[in-house]
């Protein structure tokens, strides 16, 4: 923010912001009621509203009535003053979704990925593309429009490099060059995070995980991974690779040995995920592909809350999480019957008690956490008018 603290320019931008952290929180209020909440004098918020409004973000609609006196104008967030766009990359395709400021889903299209014998990076960066335009020819808008983009993808970006780690499925994401040449096509800053640390993102707005600072997400799917929150703040590692438990060495697994480049491979298996991940559920029911199916079996639901139990042990012991929140196709297909059962054998396995509770989302958590992501980096541009 420019200026100097204590100025005029800096006080009435933290006022400004103020006011529309409010509206974003509350939806449209009076202007009497901004005053009440911001404990600003009624010249002063007016004053606010008047130029928020002035600046497009801000717009009056409809009034409020039954108390005496004139009905009061409700004001709200515009939403067509910035829109963002969030993205989840899994191995067979991508889905795109554009949201306005307000959050407010605008687009959303899904683009398969189809092998073909091209440049793999130059097909990455194309499927991201056609994403996002189709997305935005469905919300009526060009790449104009966009002030933020957010992708999830399986695997982390190495804060020091710039590379995606720990994702083999995804050849094209690897460039160290990728994030820069998608922000050039699409005209707006882009972002690529862990698609686990998303969902994790979700839970902490709308989730199981609102009420509280500490937790960690364990998120076991047809692969297996976790994020860890502490204090509120998301751990990431050294590397980014925090929570990249899949490969987590456990009794009755395979060891998956060597460097990145050995556990990059796409047949290195063992550890943790060839435990408890959907294919090892599968395989212990017999085959059977219906994962509620499989769990509906008392003696494979005992067994994959043992392994599932001997896995979060490790992490409890080390991290002491208030919560640990169970997502992914295997927690929900076995419900609170698989979450019972991971409590009980957790008894004795690690000192630490963390509550549990199997994530309640609608749709995927991963674009979910990608829209919030998004619209806390765009709402941080569009909302800050010190230099207005």
């Amino acid at each position: 923010m420019a200026g100097t603290p204590g100025t005029p320019s800096v006080l009435r931008a933290m006022n400004d912001r103020a006011a529309l952290d409010l509206l974003v929180a509350h939806g449209p209020l009076t202007r009497t009621r901004i005053g009440e909440l911001t404990g600003l004098s009624k010249p002063t918020t007016s004053q606010i509203l008047g130029r928020l409004e002035a600046a497009g973000l801000v717009r009056t609609t409809g009034s409020q009535s039954g108390r005496p006196g004139p009905n009061a104008v409700l004001y709200e967030i515009d939403p067509g003053s910035a829109h963002v766009a969030a993205l989840s990359a899994d191995p067979t395709g991508i889905t795109a979704v554009v949201a306005d400021i307000t959050g407010v889903e605008r687009g959303r299209c899904r683009v398969e990925a189809v092998a073909v014998a091209e440049d793999v990076r130059h097909r990455t960066a194309q499927l991201v593309t056609e994403a996002v335009d189709g997305a935005l020819r469905r919300a009526g808008l060009g790449h104009d429009d966009l002030t933020a983009t957010v992708i999830g993808t399986p695997g982390a970006i190495d804060p020091g490099t710039g590379q995606l780690r720990y994702a083999p499925h995804l050849p094209g994401w690897h460039s160290r060059t990728l994030r820069a040449e998608l922000a050039e096509v699409l005209g707006t800053p882009v972002a690529i995070e862990n698609d686990v640390n998303l969902a994790a993102v979700a839970e902490q707005y709308e989730g199981a995980a609102q009420d509280h600072d500490d937790f960690v997400l364990a998120y076991v799917d047809e692969g297996v991974g976790a994020a860890i929150v502490l204090g509120g703040v998301l751990l990431r590692g050294a590397t980014g690779g925090a929570g990249e438990i899949g490969y987590m060495p456990l009794p009755g697994a395979p060891l998956a040995r060597g460097g990145v480049d050995v556990l990059a491979r796409e047949d290195a298996g063992g550890g943790f995920q060839s435990l408890v991940a959907a294919p090892a559920v599968r395989q212990l029911a017999g085959g059977i592909k219906d994962l509620t199916e499989a769990l509906a079996n008392e003696d494979v639901l005992a067994e994959v809350a043992r392994r599932l139990a001997t896995g979060i042990a490790s992490i409890v012991a080390v991290v002491d999480p208030q919560l640990v929140v169970l997502s992914g196709q295997v927690p929900q297909a076995g419900g609170d019957a698989l979450r019972a059962r991971v409590e009980d054998e957790l008894t004795g396995l690690a000192l630490p008690r963390p509550q549990l509770r199997i994530s309640e989302l609608d749709g995927d958590p991963i674009l979910t956490g990608a829209l919030r992501t998004a619209l806390t980096q765009a709402r941080a541009t569009v909302f800050d008018t010190s230099s207005a």
